[in-house]
């Protein structure tokens, strides 16, 4: 079976955008600062966008705390073509950890990273619904570690169930992932060497 070329199926979107005489709104999930550096760049060219940070994943408390200091601080300093808002979800790791329930042991990567690419995900979908936006996606499909095929396949799903349309993304093609590493450089950005929960937090150290 031939893989999807979701960066393809954007810019695709994206060429029909730019005929509109209008700017579309984007609710983007940002996972972290760095990711979202590269994202809002490429991306504010073309939407009016409102950053949804919403990370139940993220562990301990503090690294929440930083890593929301950072998104805002990136927003605040990135020049953007069109507005850049912030909105902050709420910080419920109980919520996390409910859905990871038997999932604790699975490496990296599997299903329990799948099943949290969705909490956030459908999260983002249900208010871009309520908020009557025209699109939705998330930063996740920049990282090398993220699978962007499954990201795009449960936006897909959500796109059906809540009635807004999936933004598709493989934000790390197109030197992607590269750009945002500059970018982290360029506006001093933490970077975080975990990807949020206690369970990569764990795989790191045993790295």
């Amino acid at each position: 079976m031939n893989k999807i070329n979701y960066q393809k199926k954007l810019d695709q979107l994206i060429q029909e955008i730019s005929k509109e005489d209008r700017v579309p709104t984007l609710f983007l999930h940002s996972c972290c600062a760095p990711c979202s550096s590269y994202v809002l760049e490429y991306l504010s060219r073309y939407f009016a966008i409102t950053v949804f940070f919403y990370n139940p994943n993220i562990s301990p408390e503090s690294e929440y705390q930083k890593r929301v200091a950072e998104i805002q601080k990136l927003i605040e300093e990135q020049p953007h073509l069109h507005p850049v808002k912030f909105v902050e979800g709420k910080y419920e790791p109980q919520r996390f950890y409910d859905m990871a329930r038997g999932m604790e042991d699975i490496p990296e990567g599997g299903e329990r990273c799948f099943a949290c690419y969705r909490l956030r995900l459908e999260e983002a979908a249900r208010l871009a619904a309520e908020g009557d936006y025209d699109y939705f996606t998330t930063t996740l499909s920049i990282s090398p570690l993220k699978n962007a095929e499954k990201i795009n396949e449960i936006g897909e799903e959500l796109q059906e169930i809540y009635q807004v349309r999936h933004l598709p993304s493989d934000f790390k093609k197109k030197n992607g992932y590269k750009r945002s590493v500059e970018l982290s450089r360029e506006y001093n950005l933490y970077r975080q060497n975990y990807c949020g929960c206690v369970f990569s937090k764990r795989e790191a150290e045993n790295r």
